[in-house]
């Protein structure tokens, strides 16, 4: 799905955020100094008030195809095509995979549908096509620092070209590649590690030049095809941002949007006209759903094209003559496609495709449409279809490594009224033969996404199928906060209001006891980044919720952690948790964060955290941890030396999946 940087480097940082309250000021004040004692035994990660578990090398043992339940390791192996992009001239779709334990990028042959591995070094973080078909730009970190270098590859992989290192302690967001192919466009905060700045990249000399500075959050998304103008955003809040044409060569920042209240603009990406004379968006200016939308040059003005009651995203214009526009709505986690023949002004009939979120990329010389499908069954497929021929071909299948795509579940959506009559959401995986007769109902798990402003959908999840094929319900909520139910939705959560959402939980894990086909007194509750926020607040507000919990990388003081933020996070976090820098939101916060009410929670919880994390520091979750075993609460710790923010290499999700399996089926045994 292509979104907007203000959505993803908000997300960036914000993917870990949270609410809290109650530890001994010693451990606050001894924990940065606690993580440079370190020694190392047997495993493990020890100094005078922290033991820690570090992964080891984890034996690829998984087991006979076919056998049920299958082990953990094959829903990990079961994989497919992410984010594929279709090439200009439509002869070839690149992919990210994560086949060889790392992502890497891989070309498909469109006419003969061989694929072949393209990069081998680092994990690709992105990447796009040069307008000739002849290359790709993409970008690379190490082990998760989200400090990436930017490089160019043939297509053929038989050249490389190192176009940009990585900036010392600066991060990028890459924007968009000139219709000539000679430029780049990109935002970064190497002027002063805090702002980001609009940049121009000379594709064959790597040479830059700042054309643009920036006070927090700018970020380039789509050149002009006449090269003439940028179109900008500027991050104001987590699903927020305002719309500017950047005039390269004056210099001058001209305003298209910048609503009161605020409004999303681009999310769904931007599709410029062959002329420059306009670009198609989405935006939710001065109504509830992001609608597709047309800004015209000319006239200075914004048009809406639909009237949708659903929000818009992913558009693409096809062919020489663009005689296609394509994108998706969301309803209620499920893509839905549309096509238009701008031709004839009408919709195109859609070839029945599997369940899922679909990512869209057209071919500018052919009106070529490729579909990515990432879905509950289906880990990742692309589809190759002829607009003008209406013909759809599957050209990627997944490999499922040996799991039976038939035993897989689909989630349900399932909605229940908050306590305020707040209508809220989420989706329900159920274990096989699950019924309300009076049977011995299934321990649960609630899967609570990060963001905050995330939303669960029904894409591949490979941990929640894994423990619904052994017994465990599953259930992702969308509490209010959360995207894809409207504007007023996504804002319920804002700042003081941040403890409704953790609230929430608790009235939805109500909701299914009404319902009657879950164990709702063996409940757990799982979240990673702001997930793990949830996880820390929830068990501390509301003891006797859940019997435990398992916090990813999450936020434990927010003062500490907004302070400390990634220059992305403090870019989008004024409107979201307010501007820490006001003395009003340090006394707020540090009086509701989940480490001041600690003492509170009296159940067993999962922590983990990767040591080269830049979004959320690891002392989040280290002086959690000290807390929790201050209080006599056992809190075993994972920490992970080679990973940032989430788990990227296949060794370590072997050797952390497998424990958090063993922690939570333990924990919820009768």
């Amino acid at each position: 799905m292509h979104f907007n940087l203000s959505a993803f480097l908000a997300a960036l940082i914000l993917c870990g955020c949270t609410n809290l309250e109650a530890v001994p000021q010693s451990i606050l004040a001894d924990d940065a100094e606690g993580l440079n004692a370190e020694t190392k035994t047997n495993g493990s990660v020890t100094n005078n008030v922290l033991e820690a578990i570090t992964p080891e090398a984890e034996r690829l043992s998984i087991g006979l195809a076919g056998e049920d339940p299958a082990d953990i390791g094959r829903y990990l192996l079961a994989r497919g095509a992410s984010a594929p992009r279709i090439s200009p001239d439509g002869s070839q779709i690149a992919y990210r995979t994560n086949l060889t334990g790392s992502p890497q990028l891989w070309i498909l042959d469109v006419a003969t549908l061989r694929s072949r591995q393209l990069t081998f070094g680092n994990g690709a973080t992105f990447f796009r096509w040069t307008p000739d078909s002849t290359s790709l730009i993409y970008g690379a970190d190490n082990d998760g620092n989200e400090q990436e270098a930017y490089y160019k590859i043939a297509a053929d992989g038989s050249k490389e070209t190192l176009l940009l290192p990585a900036s010392d302690g600066g991060f990028r967001a890459f924007g968009d590649i000139s219709d000539n192919g000679k430029t780049a466009v990109f935002a970064s905060t190497e002027r002063n590690g805090i702002d980001f700045d609009i940049y121009i990249a000379d594709l064959e000399t790597g040479e830059t030049s700042r054309v643009f500075d920036g006070t927090f959050g700018y970020f380039a998304q789509s050149l002009s095809p006449d090269g003439s103008r940028l179109i900008v955003t500027e991050t104001v809040g987590e699903d927020s941002d305002n719309l500017y044409l950047l005039h390269l060569t004056t210099g001058e920042l001209e305003t298209l949007s910048k609503p009161t209240p605020r409004a999303n603009h681009g999310d769904g990406g931007f599709a410029w006209l062959s002329d420059s004379s306009g670009f198609y968006f989405s935006t939710n200016k001065d109504r509830e759903f992001t609608t597709l939308s047309f800004y015209d040059v000319s006239e200075n003005d914004i048009y809406q094209i639909a009237d949708e009651s659903r929000d818009v995203w992913d558009i693409v214009l096809c062919g020489p003559e663009q005689r296609f526009l394509a994108y998706v709505e969301n309803v209620d986690g499920f893509d839905a496609l549309k096509v238009i023949d701008r031709r004839t002004n009408t919709p195109t009939n859609i070839p029945n495709l599997p369940e899922g979120s679909y990512t869209l990329s057209c071919a500018a010389d052919a009106n070529l449409l490729s579909v990515g499908v990432n879905g509950w069954k289906t880990p990742g497929d692309i589809y190759a279809w002829n607009l003008e021929t209406a013909d759809a071909t599957q050209v990627f299948a997944s490999n499922y490594a040996g799991l039976d795509p038939a035993r897989l579940v689909r989630p349900e959506s399932i909605r229940v009224m908050a306590r305020d009559g707040v209508e809220l959401q989420g989706l329900l995986y159920l274990p096989d033969g699950v019924s309300s007769s009076g049977d011995e109902l299934s321990p649960l798990v609630f899967q609570v996404h990060g963001g905050p402003t995330g939303q669960s959908r029904a894409t591949f999840d490979p941990i929640a199928q894994y423990h619904v094929d052994r017994g465990l319900a599953i259930f992702e909520p969308n509490v209010r906060g959360s995207l894809g139910f409207g504007r007023t939705y996504v804002t319920l959560d804002d700042r003081k209001k941040r403890r409704d959402s953790v609230r929430d939980l608790v009235d939805l894990l109500e909701g299914l006891r009404s319902d009657g086909r879950v164990d709702v007194d063996r409940a757990a509750v799982v979240g990673g980044s702001y997930g793990g926020y949830m996880v820390n607040a929830v068990l501390a507000l509301y003891p006797g919720s859940f019997k435990a919990g398992v916090s990813l990388f999450g936020v434990s003081d927010w003062v500490t952690a907004l302070q400390i933020a990634s220059p992305a996070l403090k870019a989008s976090d004024r409107i979201e948790f307010g501007d820490i820098r006001e003395q009003e939101w340090i006394d707020f916060y540090t009086e509701n964060s989940p480490i001041r009410l600690a003492n509170r929670i009296d159940v067993p919880v999962l922590f983990s955290h990767g040591e080269m994390d830049p979004r959320i520091d690891i002392a989040e979750t280290e002086v959690m941890v000290r807390a929790l075993r201050e209080n006599g609460v056992d809190a075993p710790f994972i920490r992970i030396p080679d990973e940032g923010h989430g788990w990227r290499k296949l060794s370590n999700r072997l050797f952390y999946f497998r424990r958090q399996a063993d922690f939570l089926e333990t924990e919820l045994a009768e």
